[in-house]
């Protein structure tokens, strides 16, 4: 795959799906985060979820496996609220191959 290409496509998916994010992407897959919370039915049930998988399937038009799933490193943040605590989001990750 043409480095242009890959820019290219890390660019339109950074864009087009806020909570999913490539965030590693190589010759062979790469890595898709999206956020979640516990209290809306955790990663399973993010509404982010989909857009992940949607990720997957453009970067790999041949199909893909999941290699590894699992929470990855959330980012933390400060709430502007005083007195409300500092909050940290979380996030869950497919480390996946694509079909050839």
């Amino acid at each position: 795959m043409s480095l242009s290409f890959t820019v290219g496509l890390m660019g339109v998916l950074g864009c087009a799906h806020g909570g999913a994010q490539l965030v590693q992407d190589n010759y062979e897959g790469g890595i898709v985060t999206y956020l979640y919370k516990d209290e809306r039915g955790g990663p399973m049930g993010s509404r982010y979820r989909k857009d992940a998988i949607e990720i997957m399937k453009l970067r790999c038009p041949h199909g893909y496996t999941v290699v590894k799933e699992g929470e990855t490193r959330g980012l933390k943040g400060v709430s502007s609220i005083e007195g409300t605590e500092d909050y940290v989001s979380r996030r869950w990750a497919f480390q996946f191959r694509c079909k050839t």
